[in-house]
């Protein structure tokens, strides 16, 4: 079988309208199969395609899921960046438009893959697309958003979590497509009923593992409140408002003195730690003769060579501190900070000149119980978070999510923060400025959480685990590798590609 020398027009407006479809797949929208569809197009409409063509579809297949899944960037940017509507647009555009080629990237190497085989389909591409989502994971310090996977999370599939982690309910997600894909062009029902009874298996699989519990209770249930100020970003980086914050933070512990652990979002204290010490050690006195636990997000900065690092410390009953390891690239640091710095606001906004901290840190400790942390969008990073998980008893994880202000943003990232919960067997806490601040437990459920935009207290009781789930101990590395295995057996010799065109 040949490729085909001209892709029909039709096919990129397509392609536009499958990737722009497919961000109501995930949260807060929860159409999930819609997932299976929209890879199953774009399946579709790569088969038979030179690589310069099948990069082209891709990207327009990325420039729709990012241009709708990311786009509360805008509001980032222009609400609260104090940029001017067209340069907020222009910046987003281009955002999207980078992360749909690096999205497209793999999906060009469909060219090279056998066009006559059915195998290319069933195995090569749901290949593809997680071997594009790992890559997205870590290239320029990565961006893991909208992977397939975490549409899967409330459907039998989510049982493969704690064995394979989000990339493998991807994985599962688009061999659905797949499967789509064939029928859709009339392959031979041979492979078509062979697709089907594994994509069957796989499901019935996932529900057998999604019936077994990995970890255990650890103990006794805490006691644990979770605040949620709705502190407006005006007001959070007012120096005049600095007095203000730190009565609340005190009146709101001196309420909450029967609790376990009490656990504030980011940057909470929008101060440096040492410029509010003496505050802090009253602080630590009242929380150790209560016996109480405070968590808070402040800001640090060491006291030898002034590197400043978005921190999570502990007070009281609850010790040690954290210090953020994957940076947001404009909100945290200034990549091209030497030219960039100073040419508009969004550019110089408060706390942006962090430095990412090492990646191995002790655990936060309350008593004998161990907290793996995770400061904002850390927790999106799947391997990040389970590397440190096997050893803790919970997850513990704080956000300022204002930055995405009434838009899909926060709802994408309590999901993902579920499917943490769901990889590692381990419940999470997660306190956010102004939502959405919830208690996820092992299984990945949402057992509390707090309106949006509403100052407030989540009190609720947890029990913390012990154990691991094999994702725990062996990450993605296993699954990469089996995507690599079958890429390879996809692909089709050098002989073959021999003068072919792109």
């Amino acid at each position: 079988m040949t490729r085909r020398n001209t892709t029909p027009g039709w096919h990129y407006p397509a392609a536009l309208c499958g990737g722009a479809t497919l961000p109501l797949a995930f949260a807060p929208f929860g159409y999930w199969p819609l997932a299976p569809l929209c890879a199953g197009l774009l399946g579709y409409l790569l088969r038979d395609r030179r690589p310069g063509s099948a990069l082209a579809l891709a990207w327009w297949f990325g420039a729709g899921l990012y241009g709708i899944g990311t786009s509360w960037i805008y509001i980032s940017i222009h609400v609260y960046g104090a940029a001017s509507p067209p340069l907020a647009a222009l910046l987003t555009a281009l955002f999207c438009a980078g992360m749909a080629l690096l999205f497209a990237l793999p999906f060009a190497l469909a060219g090279f893959l056998d066009p006559g085989r059915a195998r290319t389909a069933l195995l090569g591409f749901p290949a593809l697309w997680v071997l594009g989502e790992w890559l997205r994971s870590w290239v320029l310090t990565g961006f893991p958003w909208l992977y397939l996977g975490y549409a899967a999370i409330d459907t039998p599939l989510a049982g493969l979590a704690p064995v394979t982690g989000v990339l493998g309910l991807s994985f599962a997600m688009v061999f659905g497509g797949a499967v789509l894909a064939a029928i859709a062009a009339r392959a031979r029902w041979a492979d078509i009923a062979l697709g089907g009874a594994l994509l069957a298996a796989l499901w019935s699989g996932a529900w057998w593992l999604q019936q077994r519990s990995w970890t255990q209770p650890a103990g006794g249930a805490l006691d644990v409140a979770l605040v949620q100020p709705a502190q407006g970003l005006t007001m959070k980086w007012s120096s005049d408002q600095l007095p203000a914050i730190l009565a609340n933070f005190a009146a709101t512990n001196r309420r909450l003195a029967d609790a376990d652990l009490i656990i504030w979002p980011e940057t909470a204290i929008p101060r440096f730690r040492h410029q509010v010490a003496p505050f802090l050690d009253r602080e630590q006195r009242w929380a150790q003769d209560a016996g109480v636990g405070l968590l808070l997000g402040i800001p640090l900065a060491e006291p030898l060579d002034g590197r400043q690092y978005n921190g999570l410390i502990g007070l009281g009953t609850a010790e040690g501190s954290y210090r953020k390891r994957r940076l947001v690239p404009f909100g945290e640091y200034v990549p091209l900070e030497s030219v960039l710095r100073g040419t508009i606001a969004f550019f110089d906004l408060p706390m942006s000149d962090f430095n990412r901290a090492p990646e191995q840190q002790p655990l936060l400790q309350l008593g004998q119980i161990r907290l793996a942390a995770a400061i904002c969008y850390e927790i999106v990073y799947p391997d990040l978070v389970a590397a440190t998980a096997a050893d803790a008893q919970l997850l513990v994880t704080v956000s300022n999510d204002t930055w995405f202000g009434a838009s899909i943003g926060p709802h994408q990232h309590l999901q993902m923060a579920r499917l943490r919960a769901l990889e590692t067997g381990k419940p999470l806490l997660r306190a956010t400025n102004d939502g959405i601040t919830a208690v996820v437990d092992s299984r990945g459920r949402i057992a509390a959480e707090l309106p949006q935009f509403q100052p407030g207290i989540l009190r609720t009781s947890v029990t913390p685990r012990t154990g691991a789930t094999p994702f725990s101990r062996y990450r993605s590395t296993p699954l990469i590798v089996l995507c690599t295995v079958l890429l390879a057996a996809a692909a089709v010799g050098t002989g073959r590609r021999t003068g072919r065109a792109a």
